[in-house]
């Protein structure tokens, strides 16, 4: 498939987790964000780890998943609460959690622990369904071109589901063509999570162009939106 001429905003929509990990978040955002989830049709909403019974609670049918975060935004935690946060998001009802990799362990040299690290909250997801969904943010920003490349290995080493551009949090900002097509080269059977920046339309079809498989942003509605006034633009051109 190519995403220059996209059918329809339904294609689209379903490629969204819509987003809202501020940190003043509050229940009537996270229940804004539920509803604009289920009208428009977004793959799933993405909310911190607090919300997560609220949006489950809002979201009863299959329709929308509910994804989390743990170790967010820095991924410094240590192997023990990062899987403790796991274990209570999955018992709260999370469909999906993204694990932000220890990224200062990884730049250390430490692979070998970042892969153990990963692999038990990939098994820890995993023993409550198949169907559950890990996705590993490897903060792409503040990798070179070689760390990016070791780091899809480790990711698919560890059995996650998904590799994850960025947070979208501090200096690291967030995720950039050149980062996506180098995972894209490197992703064995891992999907692509592009994640961070995306905000206007040209940029989420450059974002799955370059291989993302399904996108993470705060501005899902007037992305889709944007797609609707271009095909009516173009019906009435």
């Amino acid at each position: 498939m190519t995403y220059d001429r996209l059918t329809s905003k339904d294609e689209l929509a379903h490629k969204f987790d819509h987003t809202n990990l501020q940190q003043d978040a509050t229940e009537a955002d996270i229940t804004l964000l539920c509803r604009e989830a289920a009208k428009c049709g977004f793959f799933a909403v993405c909310v911190n780890p607090c919300y997560v019974g609220l949006a489950r609670d809002l979201l009863s049918g299959p329709s929308v998943k509910v994804c989390t975060v743990t170790g967010f935004p820095l991924g410094a935690n240590t192997a023990r609460t990062k899987l403790a946060e796991t274990e209570e998001a999955l018992r709260h009802g999370a469909d999906e959690i993204d694990v932000v990799m220890n990224v200062g362990l990884f730049k250390s040299g430490k692979t070998a622990e970042v892969e153990t690290e990963l692999g038990q909250i990939v098994s820890t997801i995993k023993s409550v369904g198949v169907n559950k969904i890990c996705k590993v943010i490897i903060e792409s920003g503040v990798l070179n071109a070689k760390e990016i490349e070791l780091a899809c290995k480790i990711v698919n080493k560890s059995g996650a589901d998904f590799i994850k551009t960025s947070t979208g949090f501090g200096k690291a900002g967030g995720a950039s063509i050149e980062a996506l097509e180098i995972i894209n080269r490197h992703r064995g059977q891992l999907r692509i999570k592009a994640a961070g920046g995306i905000r206007n339309l040209h940029m989420a079809l450059a974002m799955l162009r370059a291989g993302a498989d399904r996108l993470g942003a705060s501005q899902s509605v007037s992305i889709v939106e944007e797609l609707q006034r271009t095909h009516a633009g173009q019906t009435n051109g």
